[in-house]
């Protein structure tokens, strides 16, 4: 196949990707081995499918479907890097878990960005005294312990987004330390027109809902403040003003249904008045009154005289 043909049916295959698939995930292939992009191609079977190609030759092809497809514009600026597509029509964060489980261990690379921090335990290293030096001009402290090196404490000893040095390298792969995961890494989503982070998948429900009742209670707050009457605000209207006639009538001798109980409450409060705790209180002094006479009977009864009269 030549390299003219090679495109067209690139081109055909994004189209097509492009107007069967609703969603689709940008991924970051470093350091993805062909092997583990099989295996994820093989877990994607039936909810997706994987689609490479070199920047250049994407963004020509996202160029000539813009005109038909606007929205397909707001994925041009994440065509950077080492970059690829998963086109799927399933639950965005069920193929996002698939995409991000299959990772494998990798063994430290000199001049490697470290996607995290690289910790070297403490303990013995079963490596002779000879190397020595090598730890100590990496600062790790170290003592000599039945003829093999120990290594005193944990050390961090590359931190994330640090290039990883040859000496650091070397002993972490002297150590059989293999501190970093490969796999895909999403990069943005696209979702029917709208691009987003992937972090908004892992806002829960009960956080949207506090959120729009946040922003319910602040268009409340803003429409009563100026005046201007909102669905939000509605409501609050009716209760406040339901309040003020409660007032007139109080202060006035103007008498609504609603008011008559609470104009008869404050003429009358005693009437109202809950008769249990005065029961609690009569009990109360009951019980004094009877331990009072349980007392005296108690006297009455030693008649005055000791144990030993």
């Amino acid at each position: 196949m030549s390299k003219r043909e090679a495109k067209e049916n690139y081109f055909l295959r994004l189209k097509e990707y492009l107007d069967t698939y609703k969603s689709i995930f940008i991924v970051n292939v470093d350091n993805v081995s062909s092997n583990q992009m099989h295996q994820i191609r093989h877990s994607l079977r039936g909810e997706g499918v994987v689609l490479m190609g070199k920047n250049t030759m994407v963004r020509r092809a996202l160029k000539t479907f813009v005109a038909e497809r606007p929205e397909f514009e707001r994925l041009l600026p994440h065509v950077r890097g080492n970059i690829g597509f998963v086109f799927t029509n399933g639950d965005l964060k069920e193929v996002r878990e698939k995409i991000l489980s299959n990772r494998v261990a990798a063994p430290a690379r000199a001049n490697a960005v470290a996607p995290a921090d690289v910790i070297v335990p403490g303990g013995n290293t079963g490596m002779e005294p000879g190397k020595t030096s090598f730890f100590q001009a990496l600062g790790i402290p170290t003592k000599i312990s039945r003829g093999t090196i120990e290594i005193v404490s944990d050390v961090n000893l590359v931190q994330a987004g640090e290039k990883v040095g040859p000496s650091e390298a070397a002993l972490l792969n002297m150590l059989g330390i293999s501190p970093f995961t490969y796999g895909m890494a999403v990069v943005q989503v696209y979702d029917e027109g709208s691009t987003f982070s992937s972090e908004v998948l892992d806002v829960g429900e009960e956080q949207l809902v506090a959120n729009l009742l946040a922003a319910i209670r602040q268009v409340a707050s803003i429409s009563l403040a100026v005046g201007y009457p909102t669905l939000a605000s509605v409501p609050h209207s009716l209760i406040n003003g339901y309040k003020n006639l409660l007032a007139v009538s109080v202060a006035s001798d103007y008498t609504f249904p609603g008011s008559e109980k609470m104009k008869e409450y404050l003429e009358n409060p005693e009437a109202f008045a809950v008769a249990a705790p005065v029961t609690a209180a009569g009990g109360a002094e009951a019980a004094v009154e009877e331990a009072a006479a349980e007392e005296e009977e108690s006297e009455d009864e030693d008649m005055g005289f000791g144990l030993f009269d």
